[in-house]
């Protein structure tokens, strides 16, 4: 996924870009609000980070700016913690509130978060999608009716492997962590479930005959990996 990170701070827009970078995201940075109007004109983004003390333009004109614009997702990332600016960044357009300082692993689930609920007709990995059909490469998935096939053979896989393929495969490229995976498909948290999640992606890559498909990114979690061609 392609982040539009507006932060004028180097060494918050160094470390940021770091970490999101190590977690599969492709990070265009602009230093001030006009710079990432003039961006977001040319460009497109899966989610925008907004920093709202920028040098040029208060980041709540921003965000306006870029609701007139652009649908693109947009989380304030601010260390304004006041009821009143949260109240007035959501109301303006902001589809999420992160206050400074933040939890690494909170700010990723939140850009996850936020991507899913907007999630466009064509992802950044190339993920087709039309009447609730994902297509990527040699994989199918209708999640409508719960199939799935590779290159065109019919893979019948278990209530919680669909979840599990159907999370990963709305946003090809992008490593979930296996934190992020655990909530979404199982509902509850981390501890305890982690060889449950080892075993249901040991058991997907068989079915799919294709394990190459499902890639473990190591100390994070997984990510879909479909062929160019």
């Amino acid at each position: 996924m392609r982040l539009l990170l507006v932060e004028d701070d180097e060494h918050v827009a160094a470390a940021l870009v770091a970490v999101l970078g190590r977690h599969g995201f492709d990070v265009v940075r602009a230093r001030g609000g006009e710079e990432a109007i003039s961006l977001l004109h040319d460009r497109s983004f899966g989610v925008v980070l907004l920093d709202l003390g920028l040098p040029d333009v208060d980041g709540f004109e921003v965000c306006g700016r870029i609701r007139r614009i652009a649908s693109v997702p947009v989380i304030m990332v601010t260390a304004r913690s006041d009821v009143r600016s949260r109240i007035h960044g959501l109301n303006i357009g902001a589809d999420d509130y992160v206050v400074k300082p933040y939890d690494t692993g909170e700010l990723l689930a939140r850009i996850h978060a936020v991507s899913r609920r907007t999630g466009p007709e064509e992802t950044a990995g190339g993920a087709a999608e039309a009447a609730g059909v994902l297509t990527l490469g040699p994989i199918t998935v209708e999640l409508a009716t719960r199939q799935v096939s590779v290159d065109g053979r019919r893979v019948a896989l278990t209530r919680k492997e669909f979840d599990l393929l159907a999370l990963l495969a709305q946003r090809p490229g992008v490593v979930f962590r296996r934190e992020q995976i655990i909530s979404d498909v199982w509902q509850t948290s981390w501890e305890g479930t982690g060889r449950t999640l080892e075993v249901h992606i040991a058991s997907l890559r068989a079915k799919l005959r294709r394990p190459e498909l499902v890639e473990t990114v190591r100390g994070v979690g997984y990510r879909l990996a479909v062929p160019a061609a």
